[in-house]
């Protein structure tokens, strides 16, 4: 168990991913202040499933991600401009009263164990080629080039994502498809390995009809 800060937001952080904020609002101002006397300068980000940002009286969702503060500047009015980054991921044991701010008890989790390598191995071939399909897609409509980052497990991290607890390619697809809050929501709460990359393939074989659809090839 952990006691962590929260900031409930309207995105989903995935472990790896980059998160900037902008931070204004007096209680999560007070927030960040806190963190940085504590290190790691940890904060929890959760789903907001209904409600706003700002203000309060929202419902949150359970299960959530850790962010680590990577880089921060302060303004000569107290708002912050904060770079984190996506570690662990979360379930919300208890929430705690917003005082000032949302703070909750939390365990840390990863994926299940892979027991099964080979089905492992053909979840991941499965999903890479569906992302890659959309990628041709999404780069044919812009007239730039696919990435193709998802051609190989030796892609290069150095770009937005690195690596993080659990953080190999099952995490790389799933950041990489531009997926809506509560279908990045599902990917979060995923309990293995293969069962991540089986909805990453789902969710990129409905992308690709509905882009299908768009270009007129439908």
């Amino acid at each position: 168990m952990r006691l962590l800060p929260m900031f409930p937001l309207s995105t989903v952080l995935l472990p790896g991913e980059l998160l900037p904020l902008h931070v204004f609002e007096p209680r999560y101002r007070a927030m960040v202040a806190d963190c940085l006397e504590h290190e790691p300068h940890d904060f929890g980000v959760v789903l907001i499933a209904r409600g706003s940002e700002v203000g309060g009286g929202d419902e949150r969702t359970d299960v959530g991600t850790v962010a680590r503060i990577e880089a921060l500047s302060r303004s000569q009015d107290g708002r912050y401009a904060l770079l984190a980054r996506g570690t662990n991921r979360l379930r919300v044991e208890e929430w705690l009263e917003d005082d000032p701010y949302p703070q909750a008890t939390v365990l840390l989790f990863e994926d299940a164990a892979v027991v099964d390598q080979v089905a492992f191995a053909n979840a991941l071939d499965v999903a890479r080629a569906a992302v890659m399909r959309v990628e041709s897609l999404l780069s044919e409509m812009s007239g730039e080039e696919p990435s193709g980052r998802a051609r190989s497990p030796d892609f290069d991290t150095g770009h937005h994502h690195d690596d993080v607890p659990d953080g190999d390619e099952r995490w790389e697809l799933c950041r990489r498809l531009p997926l809506g809050p509560l279908d990045r929501q599902r990917l979060l709460t995923a309990g293995d390995a293969v069962e991540r990359l089986s909805l990453v393939a789902e969710l990129a074989g409905e992308m690709r009809d509905d882009l299908f659809r768009l270009l007129g090839q439908g």
